[in-house]
């Protein structure tokens, strides 16, 4: 007769496994919850910006002289008459304005989901229809160099707003935020030649 097999045990997860210490330092992870929950917060105030600035160049765009004046003021755009129709300047500057807070609210998406699922906790997207195709591949180096360019984007559209309403700014400001712009084009450069370093490095030893 065969012996009886030895019931299984199945193995203790590892957070069974670890210490006291290591197990709270290892949850201290969630802290960053609030802040991410505060991030999705802000990316309403965004779409609440958004949908008012929107309202407003529709309004105006049929001749409403307030819905006009809110948005020469919320633009910065000075003209040496008053204006009492929109004119393509402050459409363009305005549509501008609204690309910039997509951008931004897309920076924002970038920092929530990749940011929770790299730092925090797993998101558990695997078969969703509608996973990110970036969040496949998603890493902290991954991320800087989707951050980092993704603030290049929005970098571009405040400085294609300031050449657009350059009468407004003086030299100091324009040649400001151009230098800027270089120093964020060459921190990306940097930080994705870094990562290319990197990633080449470890290629290597497999």
């Amino acid at each position: 007769m065969s012996q009886p097999e030895a019931p299984k045990h199945e193995p203790r997860s590892t957070a069974s496994r670890m210490r006291p210490l290591p197990a709270m330092i290892f949850a201290s992870r969630w802290l960053q919850l609030p802040l991410y929950l505060g991030l999705i917060i802000a990316q309403g105030v965004y779409v609440v910006h958004f949908l008012i600035e929107l309202e407003h160049l529709v309004m105006a765009a049929f001749g409403n002289q307030v819905a006009l004046d809110a948005l020469v003021h919320s633009i910065g755009y000075k003209a040496d008459a008053p204006l009492s129709t929109l004119n393509e300047t402050v459409i363009m500057l305005v549509v501008l304005a609204l690309i910039d807070v997509v951008m931004i609210s897309n920076l924002l998406i970038m920092v929530i989901v990749g940011g929770f699922e790299t730092f925090v906790s797993r998101l558990n997207l695997e078969g969703h229809p509608d996973q990110p195709e970036w969040l496949n591949h998603v890493n902290a180096s991954v991320l800087k160099v989707k951050l980092a360019t993704a603030i290049i984007g929005i970098s571009s559209i405040h400085l294609l707003k300031t050449f657009i309403n350059a009468a407004n700014y003086s030299d100091r400001v324009l040649i400001a935020q151009t230098v800027i712009h270089v120093v964020f084009l060459l921190s990306a450069m940097a930080i994705a030649y870094t990562d290319r370093l990197m990633n080449s490095g470890t290629d290597d030893k497999h």
